[in-house]
Order: C-alpha cells, then sequence, then structure tokens
C-alpha cells in the first residue's frame, strides 16, 4: 500500500525543521559508515599488533587483505537489495535498523577474546556485521534526503551527503593514526558514543515522508546478485597473492573459475531481472540517460579515487616520509596528517557544486569535475619520488576539488531523475557502483603496481643486502619476498629489512655501520624507489583515463536533471495535494515510459 507523502511530511516551518534534521542525521550515518571503511588502513599495524598477529607472514597476508576489502565487498553486495528493501518497507525503517546493527557490531569489535588468526578472524566478522549495517543507511541516506528536500535544493543536500562521505573516508586516516596510538580498540570505540546517540535520535524524529508501497522479494535475483558480485570481489583478494611461482594469483585456477563464474551470474541476474515481476532492481531505469551515464561516471572515478588513495599512502608511508626523517612507526600517523589537502578539497567543493547545480545544472559541473581529476593525475605522473610537497599538496588538493565538483552534481542528477517511488533502490544501485568500484581499485592498483615492481625490486633487494654484508643464501631468500609484501610493509609502517633480518640473527654478526644503514630510514626507501617510480606512472596513467571516460559518460547524460514522475512540491518538499487516503501503490513505469520521460523532459530544457 502506498503512503503518500503529504500524510506525513509537515508544511511550513515544521516541514524545513524536518529536512535539516534528516540532512544532520543522515550525514552523520555516511559519515561513520565511510570513517569506519578508512580508519582501519591507518590503524592496521596497532591492530596487528594487539592481536600478536605477524603482518609479513605469507600466510596473514589473506587476514590483512580481508580487513581492508570485506567491509567493502559486503557494502558492494547488499547496498541494492537495502535499497529494495527501504522501497518497499519504509526507507526510514530499514535506515534506523541500520543504525542499531552497525552500533552493535562497533561494540562486539572492541572485545575482541582472542590472539593470533582467530582474533583477526573475529575482527573480520564483526566487521562484516557492521557493514551490513553501513550498507542499510548508504542505501537509504540519499532516497531520504531526496523524499525530504525540495528539487531546488536538493543538490545541494546531497552535496553535503557526500561530502560527509567522501571526507569521512580521508578524516578516517587520521583518526586512526590518533586513535590505535593510544589505543587499536579506540577505533571502534569512536562510534559506540556516536552511533547510540543517532540511533536513538533516529527512531525519535525521522518519519516516513516518501512513497513506499508492499511487494514480494526477488529471491533468485538476490542470489544471483549477491553470490556473482561477490565471487568476483573475492578472487580480486586471491588474486592479489603469490601463487606457485608466480607473484600474483590471476593464473590460479581457483581465481579464473571464480571470475567466470561470478560473472556468468551477473549475466543471468540481468537477465532474471527482465523476466520477473518484482525485481530487485528496475531495468527499465537504465533507459534513462542520467541515471545510466550518472552511475558509469561515478564508477569510473570511483575506481580511479580508490586506488589513488593506497597507493599515496604507501609513497608517503614506504618511501617519502623516511627519506624525509620519519621513523617507520610514525609513518601511518603523518601519511594521514600530509593527505590533509584533499580532504580539505573534498570538503571546500562538495557543498559549493551541490549548491551550483541546484541552479545551473550538473552536466558542466560533474563534466569538469571529472576532467579536472584527470588533469591531477596527470601531474602526480610528473613527481619525481623524492617530491617537494607544496607541489604535491596542490595536486592532490586539486584532485579533492575535483571530486567534490564531480560527487555531488552527479548525485543530484541520479537521484532527481528517476520516479519518486524508486528512489530507494535507484540510491541502492548508485552506492553499489561507487562501492564496487572503489573494492575493484584495490585489485587493480595493486596488480599494476605489483607488476611493476616485480621487475627489479627482487634483484635490487638481494643485491643491496649483500653489498651491506649480508650472506647470500640470505640475501636470495629476502629478496624473493613477494612484492606485495613490501608494499603492505611500507603501508603498515614496517621496516621490513629489520623485520626479517632480525629473527636470523644476521644483523648481529655485522659491522655497527652496517647495521645501521640496513635498518635505517633511507636503504628500503631507496632500494624501492626506481621500481615503485615505474610503477606510479602506470598507474597515475590508468587514472587519467578513466578520469576521460568518466567525461565522457557525463557529457552523454544530457541535460534534465529533474526528477520523474514527481509533482509540484511545496518548499518544505510536501505535495500540494493530498489524497484523502492512502491510494495504492503506482504501476511501475515500463522502459519505454520512463525513456519517453526522459525525452520530454530533455527537450523542454
Amino acid at each position: 500500500m502506498t503512503v503518500p507523502a503529504a500524510t506525513y511530511a509537515a508544511k511550513g516551518p515544521a516541514g524545513d525543521r524536518y529536512k535539516w534534521t534528516a540532512l544532520t542525521n543522515t550525514t552523520a550515518a555516511v559519515f561513520m559508515s565511510a570513517l569506519d571503511g578508512s580508519i582501519v588502513l591507518i590503524a592496521l599495524p596497532a591492530i596487528f599488533r594487539g592481536v600478536h598477529l605477524d603482518p609479513l607472514a605469507p600466510g596473514n597476508i589473506a587476514y590483512l587483505l580481508w580487513m581492508i576489502m570485506g567491509y567493502r565487498l559486503v557494502q558492494a553486495v547488499l547496498v541494492v537489495t537495502v535499497g529494495r528493501l527501504g522501497d518497499m518497507f519504509g526507507r526510514v525503517r530499514i535506515y534506523n535498523s541500520g543504525f542499531a546493527v552497525f552500533t552493535f557490531a562497533s561494540i562486539l569489535l572492541s572485545f575482541d577474546p582472542f590472539d593470533g588468526g582467530h582474533g583477526a578472524m573475529w575482527l573480520i566478522g564483526w566487521r562484516v556485521l557492521q557493514a551490513v549495517g553501513g550498507s542499510m543507511l548508504m542505501a537509504n541516506s540519499a532516497a531520504i534526503l531526496t523524499d525530504a528536500f525540495p528539487k531546488e535544493q536538493r543538490g545541494f543536500a546531497l552535496g553535503i551527503n557526500q561530502v560527509a562521505g567522501l571526507g569521512g573516508m580521508f578524516i578516517g586516516l587520521v583518526a586512526g593514526g590518533l586513535l590505535s596510538a593510544w589505543d587499536w580498540r579506540a577505533v571502534f570505540w569512536v562510534n559506540v558514543p556516536v552511533g547510540v546517540f543517532f540511533t536513538v535520535w533516529a527512531y525519535c524524529t525521522l518519519r516516513e515522508s516518501g512513497q513506499r508501497g508492499g511487494g514480494r522479494i526477488d529471491w533468485w535475483g538476490n542470489i544471483t546478485f549477491a553470490v556473482g558480485l561477490s565471487a568476483v570481489l573475492i578472487a580480486v583478494t586471491f588474486g592479489l597473492q603469490p601463487y606457485g611461482g608466480h607473484t600474483m594469483g590471476w593464473t590460479n585456477p581457483l581465481v579464473l573459475g571464480m571470475v567466470g563464474g561470478g560473472l556468468a551470474l551477473l549475466v543471468a541476474f540481468v537477465a532474471i531481472e527482465n523476466r520477473v515481476a518484482a525485481p530487485m532492481i528496475q531495468p527499465s531505469l537504465f533507459r534513462l540517460r542520467a541515471f545510466t551515464f550518472g552511475n558509469l561516471a561515478g564508477l569510473g572515478i570511483s575506481i580511479g579515487r580508490g586506488g589513488m588513495q593506497f597507493v599515496l599512502i604507501i609513497w608517503l608511508q614506504g618511501i617519502w616520509l623516511p627519506l624525509h626523517g620519519y621513523d617507520y612507526s610514525a609513518t601511518p600517523l603523518w601519511a594521514g596528517i600530509f593527505m590533509l589537502p584533499l580532504t580539505a578539497g573534498f570538503l571546500a567543493a562538495g557543498p559549493v557544486s551541490g549548491y551550483l547545480s541546484d541552479r545551473i545544472g550538473s552536466r558542466g559541473l560533474a563534466t569538469g569535475g571529472a576532467l579536472l581529476f584527470g588533469a591531477s593525475f596527470l601531474g602526480l605522473m610528473l613527481l619525481p619520488i623524492d617530491f617537494s610537497y607544496w607541489v604535491f599538496a596542490v595536486l592532490i588538493a586539486l584532485n579533492g576539488i575535483a571530486s567534490g565538483m564531480f560527487a555531488s552534481p552527479n548525485s543530484s542528477s541520479i537521484m532527481g531523475s528517476v520516479p519518486a517511488h524508486l528512489r530507494g533502490v535507484a540510491s541502492g544501485m548508485r552506492a553499489t557502483f561507487q562501492n564496487s568500484g572503489t573494492a575493484v581499485s584495490i585489485g587493480v592498483f595493486f596488480s599494476l603496481m605489483i607488476a611493476g615492481l616485480a621487475g627489479s625490486l627482487p634483484h635490487s633487494l638481494t643485491s643491496g643486502l649483500q653489498q651491506q654484508g649480508v650472506p647470500a643464501q640470505v640475501a636470495a631468500q629476502v629478496g624473493s619476498l613477494p612484492p606485495v609484501s613490501s608494499l603492505f610493509a611500507a603501508q603498515l609502517g614496517v621496516n621490513p629489512v629489520r623485520h626479517l633480518l632480525q629473527p636470523s640473527g644476521v644483523l648481529a654478526r655485522l659491522t655497527t655501520a652496517q647495521q645501521q644503514a640496513l635498518t635505517g630510514r633511507e636503504f628500503f626507501p631507496n632500494l624501492i624507489s626506481g621500481p615503485f617510480h615505474s610503477g606510479l606512472i602506470v598507474v597515475f596513467a590508468f587514472g587519467a583515463v578513466l578520469a576521460l571516460l568518466a567525461a565522457i559518460a557525463s557529457i552523454l547524460r544530457g541535460t534534465n536533471s529533474a526528477p520523474a514522475a514527481e509533482g509540484p512540491t511545496t518548499p518544505a518538499g510536501t505535495s500540494t495535494t493530498a489524497p484523502a487516503a492512502p491510494a495504492p501503490a503506482p504501476a511501475l513505469p515500463t522502459g519505454d515510459a520512463l525513456a519517453d520521460m526522459q525525452r520530454r523532459k530533455d527537450s523542454g530544457d
């Protein structure tokens, strides 16, 4: 049964108060969810020490990858499903439940009773539940805002929400360093008081102000989508790990089988969605140019942004900061601090671009943001490994501004192009593109970087150790360390040379000068600089190409940004007329009907 917006939404000042309440609560939710996606990145060294797990042991690389990837994978898989549930049973109801689940999982994460691998599995398992709650928040927050705000303010509201998410992603890097320096559990404790407060506030203040209706769960669609996408993303984690005599696992039959099987299930999912009566998603939405090309552009930018985040952390922690006198144990925190210009760019550009998109349209701003995003990658390609910080700061600030310019107008264009009763599933689909891009970016960028390191790093490391008096057999053993281990050593703020030579007793048999050279701040960064720079050029070139493709997709979205199948609204975002009694749920528009809506709106712009 449809619940008319006018039944719940208030007019005048009360309605104005409600929309700002909705914005505040959903912004806090998106910020927390994004914060927890990145806060663990910086806190991983303290977490691994806290559960007494050797981060460079070959078998433990999988734990590290899953601590990073598990959260992203679950969010990518679930956001469409919980968005559809929001359309069926109420967006606020699903959203409120998500806040409670997220907070409950945060409490359990901070009470890990195990050590070693069991301790890591406890954290990974509850991170998965935390991601379930985060998915429920992310999938429905944009839909709640789109319901609460009138068309002329929608871009600004969605811009604030988007900047909160993107800002949380990078603020998490600094927060992780600060909190883990006190206690690794604090990175999870920080969510508890905030989560409890906003959960209670959400239950007390948020209300259903949009259309919703009943329906059936598309079980076959949900199963094929969840299993298919999970198989592809799980294969990414195995593909980054050594296999046999190879530096990566992309030739592993298990990886190839999971990728092939996952893609086959996703193809089956598309076929199912075009045939069932109550599909999990609305395939007809892809007939809308703004929806389709906006999501494709968002996917390209998401892949580039996610990969760049990891590469910059490794560049700073593993090479630049040690070369500039920072101790390895302090590099995670300082890497987050030195990346603050990126966060500042997000925070400055996002709300402004959302405000402007309400007045001048979305296409120009989003396209310009994508082009500037690509230009910042080209600038980073030209930097030497030991760069001047102010040039680096300007380039990453431009990258942040570009992301802010793109994100708010793009989200406003996508959400404003769909019928009102499909905003929950549309929000989930948009979030799936974004989260899938972030998860895939780890595999793509790391694979490119590992391939660049694999050619010369083993020889450089072996010969460098022998020049400092390390026996040939031990040097060869250390040189055969998989490149992925060297990358994660840099990300974890670990000096791999000291870490690997100390247990063998080799260091104690060397001269004081040799010991100081091998365990100092410059030995490993100098060895890795050449191979790493070669990988950087490939990675940043790939990012620039992605940005160009995103700009092309953004142009192709058309000029329409008005909401489809939506009547006039008052400034409070309520319907100007209200039926005397709840009306039946509107029939879902067909693909041809949606396409016809798009053509009529485009011709009127």
